[in-house]
């Protein structure tokens, strides 16, 4: 296990579900960068002030977002009551077509200490 911490902005609504432990997946593209992360992994998000660390569980690859939203739980991703295609609206408005075609990570997360 990587004992290496990396540090990843994030909007804060989506801290604070993380915080509460309701949000266990993050979804980010697949950017070289976001490739590296892997199991085991200490991953701080942050959002001004606010810092959680987490743990990485399992990093899952989709080929679009409509894939990863079919086999991940709505409400592990943060959908906070949004519909399906309300939350596929929220992941292409972050990340157009161009980046969804990157591949789509789901980094499955648990708070650590």
């Amino acid at each position: 296990m990587s004992g290496q911490e990396r540090v990843i902005r994030i909007r804060r609504p989506y801290l604070d579900l993380i915080a509460a432990g309701t949000k266990t997946i993050e979804v980010r593209v697949g950017y070289p960068s976001m490739r590296k992360i892997h199991p085991g992994q200490l991953l701080v998000f942050e959002s001004g002030e606010a810092r959680y660390r987490t743990r990485v569980t399992e990093v899952v690859e989709y080929p679009s977002f409509d894939a990863m939203l079919d086999a991940e739980g709505l409400e592990a991703i943060g959908s906070e009551g949004m519909s399906r295609a309300e939350l596929l609206a929220a992941c292409r408005e972050i990340y157009p077509l161009e980046m969804e075609r990157l591949g789509v990570l789901a980094i499955h997360l648990r708070l650590a200490p």
